[in-house]
């Protein structure tokens, strides 16, 4: 197993660990945590830079890497939209996002197509990360709302830009129905 495999299911361990230390909640539990998530959001930024430096990208990578960044994202705003500090609707936004982007992959694959990360997308997975991993800490209410802003409209552009760079996917399996 290479490296950067190695990483993602370090990633993927990382968050019952990450969650459990949340509910858990003992003194200084907030800071452990978002040590945690910044680990586990520091993997995903290696193993992507290792697998292509390396030319070591395999199905496994392909498959894993988004699926454990999307559990690690998810599970955190879970966490924080039951605690009331994030509002369910960022959470919906990017979870609504990541179906239908699946979704668009899933059609993509049917057509023999891969659909890599475009930059809208690493940027809203930087953004998303970033502002999590500051949510664990007491932060005035108003950086909270730029977060909740950053968070979703970072995912919205890049749920559109998907669909804008990859309609022919779509328009492709509509005409063959």
């Amino acid at each position: 197993m290479n490296t950067a495999n190695k990483l993602t299911i370090a990633r993927i361990l990382l968050i019952p660990v990450y969650l459990l230390v949340l509910y858990i909640g003992f003194r200084g539990s907030n800071l452990v945590a978002m040590a945690i998530f910044i680990i586990a959001s520091l993997t995903d930024l290696a193993d992507g830079y290792i697998a292509r430096s390396r030319n070591e990208e395999t199905e496994f990578g392909v498959f894993a890497d988004p699926l454990a960044d999307k559990i690690l994202v998810v599970s955190a705003m879970l966490w924080f939209v039951e605690k009331g500090t994030l509002p369910g609707w960022v959470a919906l936004i990017v979870i609504i996002r990541e179906f239908m982007v699946t979704a668009l992959r899933l059609i993509a694959v049917g057509s023999g197509r891969v659909i890599a990360a475009g930059i809208t997308g690493k940027v809203k997975t930087v953004v998303t990360m970033i502002c999590l991993s500051a949510m664990h800490i007491n932060m005035p209410r108003w950086i909270l709302y730029y977060c909740f802003a950053a968070i979703s409209a970072t995912t919205i552009v890049s749920g559109i830009e998907y669909y804008v760079k990859n309609f022919d996917v779509l328009k492709l399996q509509l005409s063959n129905r």
